[in-house]
């Protein structure tokens, strides 16, 4: 058998394996941060999580299959890990940049929530002070009531 051929299944297999197990954890542990970034929402975090797998294997598989093919043939075993290990190694990178871009928007949708928690007050406003001949703002002390009460 053409040992280019063996690089082609050794690279598939591996590369299918390390895509489907990374998809599965990062599934698995994302969708607690998942989660958080969607304010607890159990419905749709499950949804995104499933969307962002789906999406993850698409790209992920895709750029597998478009660089299966080696641009010089193998001719010994020494050829064949050299030409192994560079494959996989892009693959791996593509797979931590993808985890990392994930990450990245996740995390910029949740500062965005959490800044939006944080310029909504907890309590409304439940009227006005008057500043009718008091002091000069609104921390002053207050007047004094009526005799006896």
């Amino acid at each position: 058998m053409d040992l280019t051929v063996v690089a082609y299944v050794v690279y598939l297999l591996i590369s299918v394996a390390l895509t489907i197990w990374v998809a599965r954890t990062l599934s698995r542990n994302g969708r607690i941060f998942i989660a958080s970034v969607l304010r607890g929402d159990e419905k749709l975090a499950d949804a995104v999580n499933h969307l962002l797998v789906v999406g993850f294997y698409l790209v992920n598989l895709g750029f597998v299959a478009l660089y299966l093919k080696a641009a010089d043939s193998v001719e010994d075993a020494r050829g064949l890990f050299e030409a192994l290990s560079v494959k996989l190694g892009v693959v791996l990178l593509v797979l931590g940049f993808m985890h990392l871009g994930n990450v990245w928007v996740l995390n910029k949708i949740r500062r965005r929530g959490v800044m939006e928690r944080e310029q909504v007050p907890p309590v409304g406003p439940q009227g006005w002070t008057s500043q009718a001949g008091r002091g000069t703002g609104p921390w002053d002390a207050p007047a004094p009531g009526p005799a006896g009460a």
